[in-house]
């Protein structure tokens, strides 16, 4: 079969195209024939060795698919040959990744695509959805009449973030920049802030004076003081980027106010809490309440050049996703 793969950690242009071996599902796996993978900065992390985990070689890059069964083990109950179905959980702890045109999924990380679902817009949005999931929901404890606040709201994690906030009864505010502030506003953010605002704190105490129960920092900036200090009692903030940040841990605001600080990857999370995420995320797709920004496609081959330009931050607001069937 074809796959974008590697045969060793690096940058970018270590990815490689070509025909390597297809994947044999075991008893309790399923083959699928992939129609579309994601680019994530996940798969450049664990490409470029930031993020250690197991590999194997030729590894095959990527997280996410959407694809149609082509075998079922015969421990798997649930799936037949010829389902549409997703994952976003490949390429990690020793599983290959999704970007070739077979892919091997355990049936326990394997969900069905709902009926009528774009299959291109799906790929775009679930692993950064059920990121935006379980930030909310199983680290951020999110509660209904609580007030929200995404920085780098209009990133893909932050969009979904602000929609799935939003429609759990929150007051959603968000920092992005000015040419975001509408795509922020349109996805359920009650007020949008510049984020080059030189007074954003004052800016954001003022619109929440009580302070803020849940902050969600996407854009990997970290400041701790000015975020700790923007929290309500019992606030809470959630960090999910900035891997190389080293932020001051202001203790005194934490304890005193019973706020805590928690950092989540969605490679940690359980089975059952993906499955969790999953039936959200379907029950979102079929309703036609979560869409990527933007996405472009582009043929399996180009694995490397998104890589390359994920790299180089060339794909603000936007999703690639490579196609099987696209030359």
């Amino acid at each position: 079969m074809r796959a974008a793969y590697i045969q060793e950690l690096g940058s970018a242009d270590v990815i490689r195209y070509g025909e390597i071996p297809a994947p044999v599902p075991g008893p309790t796996d399923v083959l699928v024939a992939v129609r579309a993978t994601a680019v994530d900065p996940v798969d450049a992390f664990v490409r470029s060795g930031l993020f250690p985990t197991h590999l194997t070689f030729p590894f095959v890059v990527g997280r996410d698919l959407v694809g149609t069964v082509a075998e079922v083990g015969p421990g798997v109950t649930g799936f037949r040959v010829g389902d549409r179905v997703w994952c976003n959980s490949l390429g990690h702890e020793g599983r290959q990744g999704a970007a070739a045109e077979r892919a091997v999924v355990a049936a326990d990380r394997l969900y069905h695509l709902p009926d009528g679902v774009d299959p291109d817009n799906a790929v775009a949005v679930v692993h950064p959805a059920a990121t935006a999931y379980l930030a909310l929901f199983v680290h951020g404890r999110l509660r209904a009449g609580e007030t929200v606040l995404v920085a780098g709201a209009a990133g893909n994690v932050g969009g979904a973030l602000v929609t799935m906030a939003a429609r759990a009864g929150a007051r959603v505010l968000a920092t992005a920049g000015a040419r975001d502030a509408a795509y922020c506003a349109r996805s359920g953010a009650t007020e949008v802030f510049d984020y080059r605002d030189p007074d954003l704190a004052g800016t954001i105490r003022a619109a929440a004076p009580s302070g803020v129960d849940l902050y969600l920092d996407t854009a990997g900036v970290n400041d701790l003081e000015t975020s700790v200090g923007l929290l309500a009692r019992r606030g809470r903030v959630v960090l999910l980027a900035g891997a190389g940040t080293r932020p001051v841990l202001p203790a005194g605001a934490l304890y005193m106010n019973d706020r805590s600080v928690v950092g989540f990857v969605i490679s940690h999370a359980t089975t059952d809490e993906l499955a969790e995420a999953a039936g959200y995320i379907n029950d979102l797709l079929g309703r036609g309440a979560l869409r990527a920004r933007r996405t472009e496609i582009l043929p399996l081959s180009a694995a490397g050049a998104a890589h390359a330009r994920l790299e180089r931050g060339e794909l603000h607001g936007r999703r690639v996703v490579l196609r099987t069937d696209v030359s």
